[in-house]
């Protein structure tokens, strides 16, 4: 039996989603604090868990250690490989709120690390420290959110299952808040021309340093107020613009340069994982035919 999706909504769940977005930034920039550098910035992301997002494991002097966001359970949890954890309840408490407890508790373990604390890859940021206007914690969003990142991942897998070519973990880049999976061709790219806020342009130009097909999902911004499904190729193909893909929903949105597929279509739809696997072949397969990648090799 298929599985009923969450309804989401960036309208009513917008202050719950910008939250989150702050913490996982906070953590995320502990993850990049810890880690060397790996192609693509695939160091730095989340991974689903049944319970939430997990850094999964980062060494630290003599031992390792992984922080969890719990949103069953609705904690932060940080555990250590000397078997010693700790943990606080995220309800009623703002980003920086959040900033000092984490730090407080890495302290408590002796895990001193510094990161640059402002958030990245958003207009106007406010600094972590003094973030008391990001505050919401709604259960119900953090549930319907998690739940339609585990059902997502499951149809992101069987995608990725068909691809034999280089390509990325299934990730959540806390810059972005985006669940992504990225294609790669295998040939150089022009370089990037940067000009993301707050992210020097040569970490656009190294993740793009080669052919890419991206898809993946995010809870929608200003730009684009509504959770949905998206999919760029970079260098753009001439002809991916008007390239007919799958489902009817699917359309180009020539303002973010991506197709994107809304949520709720997905979501509504008789079969949501036959709707947006749809999405997700019909996107690639016409970006990669436009751009003439060597289908054959990368895909058998």
């Amino acid at each position: 039996m298929q599985q009923q999706w969450p309804v989401l909504s960036y309208e009513k769940s917008q202050s719950t989603f910008d939250t989150l977005h702050m913490w996982t930034q906070i953590v995320g920039k502990i993850k990049l604090a810890t880690l060397p550098w790996i192609n693509h910035s695939w160091h730095i992301t989340l991974h689903i868990t049944p319970y939430g997002l997990t850094t999964e494991n980062m060494p630290y002097k003599d031992q390792s250690f992984k922080i969890d966001f719990d949103f069953i359970g609705h904690q932060l949890k940080i555990f250590t490989s000397k078997g010693e954890n700790r943990q606080f309840d995220l309800h009623g408490i703002s980003v920086a709120d959040f900033y000092r407890k984490i730090f407080a508790l890495l302290a408590e373990l002796n895990i001193d690390l510094k990161i640059k604390p402002v958030p990245v890859e958003i207009a106007n940021p406010i600094p972590f420290k003094e973030d008391s206007l990001h505050a919401s914690y709604v259960e119900e969003d953090v549930k319907g959110f998690h739940h339609a990142l585990i059902l997502i991942e499951k149809v992101f897998l069987t995608f990725r299952s068909g691809f034999k070519g280089k390509t990325s973990p299934i990730h959540f880049f806390w810059g972005s808040f985006d669940l992504a999976l990225s294609f790669f061709s295998g040939r150089r790219a022009p370089k990037h021309p940067g000009g993301v806020p707050g992210m020097p342009d040569w970490v656009a130009e190294e993740a793009y340093c080669r052919e890419v097909s991206s898809c993946g999902f995010w809870t929608g911004n200003e730009m684009l107020p509504q959770p949905a499904f998206y999919c760029y190729l970079y260098p753009e193909p001439e002809g991916y613009k008007t390239a007919i893909v799958q489902p009817q929903e699917a359309y180009y949105n020539t303002t973010l340069g991506e197709f994107i597929l809304p949520y709720s279509a997905v979501q509504r739809s008789q079969d949501p994982e036959k709707s947006l696997m749809d999405f997700l072949k019909s996107t690639y397969a016409a970006g990669a035919d436009l751009a003439k990648w060597d289908r054959q090799l990368l895909e058998n």
